[in-house]
């Protein structure tokens, strides 16, 4: 079950991103650490993800949270066993949500993501 998707941008979290989303657009901030996390009002599945910018490693474009840890793990599996490119390893992370990056086919990469149990946190 995919419970949303969510698309990157990158830039930076500094005052000129957080009110253009925010003043300009509608949404609300959902989080500002380790990202700039912002969400509509209206349908929290809607979100954008402010990913800072000039990185070397691979950012992710786009978000697909599987609704489950367990989801993702067999996600991981499957995209091992493809031969895929894993460019970020499956991680439990501080803040409450397991994760992998792959890189899909056509070269873009996706954050596959479920909250760990007890974790409501944006991404």
């Amino acid at each position: 079950m995919i419970k949303r998707i969510i698309t990157y941008a990158e830039g930076s979290d500094d005052d000129a991103t957080r009110d253009f989303y925010v003043n300009v657009l509608g949404l609300d901030v959902a989080m500002d650490d380790p990202v700039l996390g912002l969400r509509s009002g209206d349908d929290p599945a809607a979100q954008v993800l402010v990913l800072p910018s000039g990185s070397t490693d691979p950012l992710p474009r786009l978000g697909i949270d599987l609704g489950e840890p367990e989801a993702v793990e067999r996600a991981h599996a499957e995209a091992v066993r493809r031969g895929l490119r894993v460019v970020y390893p499956l991680t439990d992370e501080s803040w409450g949500v397991r994760r992998f990056f792959v890189e899909d086919p056509g070269g873009t990469v996706v954050n596959v993501l479920a909250h760990l149990t007890g974790s409501s946190r944006t991404e």
